[in-house]
């Protein structure tokens, strides 16, 4: 082949695309660059930065508007998974660029990638709860365990690694349970525990949201423990390959925009979120609201506060005694450089913002919502107009806690109707009230009339 070929074929091969993630694509020679983010739809903790966020196409926006300005055509692959396990995985094989997951699932992101010498950063928040509210231990609607110690020699299924595993392994050591010998655990994939627990060979499920508030919903399950009794902050989160966080900033903090576009659609119109959830996920719009809705239990914000970094520092101990990760140097691994960049001169602000008290809330079939200053105020406006009625939510009395006020426990207080998650928590603030009882929700509506 003479010279003159080979720089004729040289020259063409340098003028055509450069296509694949943006980690392994040429800043300076590409025309095209892909991004590639891995998200979990059915974890709805996470939907500012996949679901919702890919149905409203704010990060496609966010890098056309780059594009414009650099000459670049910016792809955006989106690839869903169950769980956080895989998303790693795809991480550490430098195939994902962008991924969400749990605080317990980051820990192992973080391990993982500094074992492989492919580091990940945390560098934003989806969605938390202060108190740990996301995670649920729940049994089947029969079931005759009433407290968190009738779990002793009983099958209980959890995805161990994840933060429902780490809520389990707490709230047994709490009340004298040994997580390793005086259960039997079974690790499954939330659908598989799911259909465990429906089957009868698991006795009780933990899991994360949105699989409890799922199965109550259904009518499938009950609630056994309320994973904000912990009183310890749970969130997912955002993390990002190293090498492509410092290859190319701009499309991070484009992501990160994009995020803050998302919390903000949800904050401003939070049915609508909730509905083009459900629609891409298949998951009920009642379920997603009750996690995501104005008074959700979730709260949706993407600074990293630090409340949260302090128990991700918490949950390094227990993954650890759960031989999953060695020592994970938390501080090393969070970098909130981009989403400070991303917010601008407004992160302070966010960053001190506090979810306000859950109320409760009402959402009618002609699709308003209206909150409640009490339960008892809510079960009057139901007990009006039943017939209006789509769904009904009111926060735990204790935690705080929403959960559907016809799957509640509801407690007679001389005048005074109370809410609570699951029936141990009734039944501790009866030993506290003398001539309080509970009343089945029938007769909590008729007294509320």
């Amino acid at each position: 082949m003479s010279r003159k070929t080979i720089a004729l074929l040289v020259t063409a091969a340098a003028l055509l695309p450069v296509t694949g993630c943006g980690g392994d694509a040429d800043a300076d020679g590409s025309r095209t660059v892909t991004v590639t983010v891995g998200y979990q739809s059915k974890t709805i903790n996470t939907v500012t930065a996949g679901t919702l966020l890919r149905s409203l196409g704010y990060f496609e926006e966010e890098l056309k508007k780059r594009g414009a300005k650099d000459g670049t055509t910016y792809k955006v692959e989106w690839q869903d998974y169950a769980t956080g396990a895989p998303i790693t995985a795809q991480m550490t094989a430098g195939k994902i660029d962008i991924g969400s997951m749990g605080d317990f699932p980051l820990l192992l992101n973080a391990a993982r990638g500094k074992q492989l010498n492919r580091a990940t950063r945390l560098v934003a928040v989806t969605g938390y709860n202060l108190r740990g509210g996301l995670n649920t231990i729940v049994t089947p609607p029969d079931s005759k365990l009433a407290e968190l110690k009738d779990l002793r020699g009983k099958k209980v299924s959890t995805s161990v690694g994840s933060a429902a595993d780490g809520t389990l392994v707490r709230a047994l050591q709490r009340t004298g349970i040994d997580p390793q010998k005086d259960i039997r655990k079974l690790n499954q994939q939330p659908a598989v525990g799911a259909s465990a627990l429906q089957s009868g060979s698991a006795d009780a499920l933990s899991q994360f949201v949105a699989w409890p508030g799922l199965l109550a919903f259904q009518g499938r399950a009950k609630a056994l423990y309320d994973g904000a009794e912990l009183n310890l902050p749970t969130f997912h989160g955002v993390t990002v390959r190293e090498d492509f966080a410092e290859k190319r900033p701009a499309v991070l903090e484009d992501f990160l925009r994009a995020q803050i576009r998302a919390t903000e659609y949800l904050h401003g119109k939070p049915v609508a979120a909730a509905e083009s959830v459900a629609k891409a996920t298949g998951l009920p719009a009642e379920v997603v609201y009750l996690y995501n809705g104005a008074n959700g239990i979730s709260t949706f914000d993407p600074s990293v506060k630090q409340e949260l970094v302090s128990a991700l520092k918490q949950d390094v101990p227990v993954l650890k005694s759960a031989k999953l990760v060695g020592d994970v140097d938390v501080d090393g691994f969070v970098d909130d450089q981009y989403i400070k960049r991303a917010y601008g001169s407004g992160y302070d602000k966010a960053l001190a913002t506090r979810p306000a008290a859950a109320r409760a809330e009402i959402w009618l079939k002609d699709g308003t919502t209206t909150s409640f200053d009490s339960a008892a105020a809510l079960l009057g406006r139901i007990a009006a107009g039943p017939d209006e009625v789509r769904a009904a939510y009111v926060p735990d009395t204790t935690t705080g806690t929403l959960w559907f006020a016809d799957k509640a426990v509801w407690v007679l207080d001389g005048k005074e109707l109370l809410p609570f998650v699951t029936p141990a928590a009734a039944a501790e603030y009866l030993s506290g009230h003398t001539g309080a009882r509970t009343v089945p929700y029938t007769e909590a509506l008729k007294r509320a009339s």
